[in-house]
């Protein structure tokens, strides 16, 4: 079954910047579409940001904009989210998965290879 590895994640001040990594060891990664989530503790998880197999489409949550973006190595076979100006509201456990192909234009709903997680923390 597919499972994912993320990394990248820590410490950072408010307006700095992260780049987490998601990874499959024992899968090819280029047959999915992949999003990432997070969720901070008392909140409901929240979909990031994904991105078809191809990487030609991709999809933000509102609140992320501007500020990060997604992409993918499928030589590498790793997707990364490359995160800016990160705000203290951007703190919470992110995590990657496979994603319904269909739903990367829209919610981005998360099927299956969901990983750990990495922590990310904003605080000054």
């Amino acid at each position: 079954q597919l499972q994912l590895v993320e990394s990248g994640g820590g410490l950072v001040q408010p307006g700095g910047s992260l780049r987490l990594s998601c990874a499959a060891s024992k899968f090819t990664l280029e047959y999915y579409a992949i999003g990432w989530f997070r969720q901070a503790p008392g909140k409901e998880r929240e979909g990031v940001s994904c991105i078809s197999s191809n990487g030609r489409s991709t999809n933000y949550a509102d609140s992320v904009k501007g500020r990060f973006t997604i992409s993918r190595d499928n030589a590498k076979n790793t997707v990364y989210l490359q995160m800016n100006s990160l705000k203290l509201e951007d703190t919470g456990l992110y995590y990657c998965a496979a994603v319904l192909p269909t739903t990367v234009q829209s919610t981005c709903v998360p099927t299956l290879g969901r990983g750990q997680g990495t922590q990310v923390t904003v605080s000054s």
